[in-house]
């Protein structure tokens, strides 16, 4: 998928595609787990496809897309040390 592609998309079509690649990432990484992966490049193409797709997102107007986006796991909080 080319850039200029994903920037012609609406913001649903976005949303939509964004679905479709994950869920095809989560098939590819089983097969890759179960050794019947054959095309190891695609596992490559579709994480790029996501991040094109997530950069095309952020940069539309706030509220026009919505990205679900899971955070990464925050540091422990450092308010109990020892003295």
């Amino acid at each position: 998928m080319k850039a200029a592609q994903v920037h012609g998309m609406t913001s649903d079509q976005l949303s939509d595609e964004l679905v479709k690649l994950k869920k095809e990432q989560f098939n590819l990484r089983f097969q890759a787990a179960s050794g019947q992966l054959e095309n190891t490049a695609r596992v490559r193409q579709i994480r790029r496809d996501i991040a094109r797709i997530m950069t095309v997102a952020r940069q539309r107007p706030a509220g026009e897309v919505e990205v679900r986006v899971k955070p990464k796991s925050e540091a422990p909080s450092q308010g109990s040390k020892r003295a």
